[in-house]
């Protein structure tokens, strides 16, 4: 089922959440076993990250530096697709620009296709580490417009190769990020509006949002939004804290805000048991209140931790 059609017959708050694929090497038994920490709760979908190539330098035998491509966490289409049909929960694998020709992207879509999986979420991506400018691959888009137009083309049935003769259509469900605090690299909230909007005018179908600790900064950015014509649901994203290192840490990797009242809290935790059960007394607070405010659905950005988003959900639905 498509997730903008979940959001739209379900008359009350959904709740979804995200796992990282294991690291290579590893196998899929940790997955499954947050799957079913949450299941009982009724998850109406679960996303599915993906991440580009790393470069790695290795100092060889002989002193020589190798340099060395490595993708650390492969296998998202497999993950997903065995989550979706051992559990019957709709998957929304993360589809990237960076690191990914347009090539590959359409093979990726056209397996996700072959499987049944009907929804993916459309992001730019990070760049590679130690650069601060994205660098697209040279066959590939440069910004998450681009590749929601890719995915739109799929449902007329128009391929990379234009010559395909009787190709065969693929009706993806779209989702974006949003950033409620602006993307770090946008030079001001309005632009970052307007980049928001272009993903939207391209065929996206809902918004799921950056994790925020202020409800406010998510009630705001929704005005925001329908102000300047965006008519799509907007889905709010929450991470609970589970780190004490994470009062300092989120803000600088996310360009986020920590609320003064959570940051006294969190700098009175003397261990990250004392953060982690500051951080889902936080997370709970501001679910309860985005349910009472009607939110369409709260993702969960789990980070491969699901005790404490187990005492999210059971305390809110």
């Amino acid at each position: 089922m498509k997730v903008i059609d979940i959001i739209n017959q379900s008359d009350k708050t959904v709740f979804s959440f995200e796992l990282l694929p294991p690291l290579k090497g590893n196998d899929a038994s940790k997955i499954y076993k947050t799957v079913e920490t949450l299941v009982d709760f009724d998850p109406k979908y679960i996303n599915i990250t993906t991440h580009r190539d790393e470069m790695m330098y290795i100092e060889m035998p002989d002193g020589r530096i190798e340099k060395r491509t490595v993708r650390k966490r492969p296998g998202t289409v497999a993950i997903a697709a065995s989550i979706q049909y051992k559990y019957g929960i709709p998957v929304i694998p993360h589809i990237l620009c960076g690191g990914f020709s347009k090539s590959e992207t359409e093979h990726v879509l056209i397996d996700l296709n072959f499987m049944g999986i009907k929804n993916v979420l459309a992001l730019r991506g990070d760049g590679n580490k130690g650069e601060h400018v994205f660098r697209p691959d040279p066959n590939g888009h440069s910004n998450a417009n681009q590749l929601v137009e890719q995915i739109v083309n799929l449902r007329s049935g128009k391929y990379l190769e234009a010559d395909l003769k009787n190709t065969a259509p693929m009706d993806f469900c779209i989702g974006v990020a949003g950033y409620p605090e602006k993307h770090f690299e946008a030079p001001n909230a309005e632009t970052d509006l307007q980049y928001l909007k272009q993903k939207v005018d391209a065929g996206a179908d809902y918004i799921v949002t950056q994790m925020f600790f202020d409800n406010q900064k998510y009630y705001d950015f929704v005005d925001k939004c329908r102000a300047i014509g965006i008519t799509v649901p907007i889905i709010p994203g929450i991470k609970p804290i589970n780190l004490k290192n994470q009062l300092t840490v989120l803000p600088k990797l996310f360009s986020i805000d920590i609320p003064q009242d959570l940051a006294v809290e969190l700098g009175k935790c003397k261990t990250d048991d004392d953060a982690k059960v500051v951080g889902t007394e936080w997370a709970i607070l501001q679910s309860k209140d985005l349910v009472a405010h009607q939110a369409p659905s709260l993702h969960i950005y789990t980070y491969g931790v699901s005790d404490n988003t187990r005492k999210i959900v059971e305390s809110v639905f």
